[in-house]
């Protein structure tokens, strides 16, 4: 049975034009894969800490003493073991301030672990994580494509495809909202044309 982890990041709610389209693209999956196993988390709602010198320490073997720290410990490998379970991820990724938000990387400091998704060898650093199809619905408020004057800075598509490439997924999708903020006609415009991509992605 094929497994599906469903992420979505921002902070907007049922306002999120990210969480519509990350929604619909878990829809379409769902419907053209018979027995689909969705898993979600809302890292807005539930945010995961983020790393701690107490969390270093434990990965180098030091026991916390601390309570919290040991229930977070417990709820990081949860978060782990979730990712490397999964056929298909999904995320949900607005930009804030040209890059992802902080309740996504406090995630991926968390899925990006040495020895399990990836480790360092004699030709340099391996990812351990191939075979996953990762599709990513991103916002934008303005526009950053790569003909643009502001592709400079560009930092949210960017940093998830090196993220993930050095985690060995070749299998990434990007499917773009941009200009949200441009009018409320390049918002439905935008809506519109992320949806049609959705409703039209490869079967699960």
């Amino acid at each position: 049975m094929p497994k599906l982890l469903h992420l979505d990041s921002s902070v907007l709610g049922p306002h999120s034009v990210s969480r519509q389209v990350s929604a619909a693209v878990v829809e379409r999956l769902r419907q053209t894969a018979s027995g689909l196993e969705i898993t979600y988390r809302d890292l807005s709602a539930a945010p995961l800490p983020h790393l701690s010198g107490a969390h270093l320490a434990a990965a180098q073997g030091i026991s916390p003493s601390d309570p919290v720290i040991q229930q977070d410990l417990a709820t990081a490998q949860a978060v782990l073991e979730e990712f490397l379970a999964a056929d298909i991820v999904v995320i949900g990724a607005p930009m804030y301030n040209f890059s992802i938000p902080s309740q996504l990387k406090a995630w991926i400091d968390r899925i990006a672990v040495p020895g399990k998704t990836f480790k360092y060898g004699p030709q340099g650093p391996e990812g351990l994580s191939g075979g996953k199809r990762v599709i990513v619905a991103i916002s934008r408020g303005g526009y950053y494509g790569a003909d643009t004057p502001m592709a400079a800075f560009e930092h949210l598509e960017t940093y998830l495809r090196g993220v993930f490439s050095f985690l060995g997924v070749t299998d990434i999708e990007f499917i773009a909202a941009e200009g949200i903020q441009v009018s409320p006609e390049h918002r439905e415009q935008a809506v519109k044309s992320a949806l049609e991509a959705a409703s039209s992605l490869r079967a699960a």
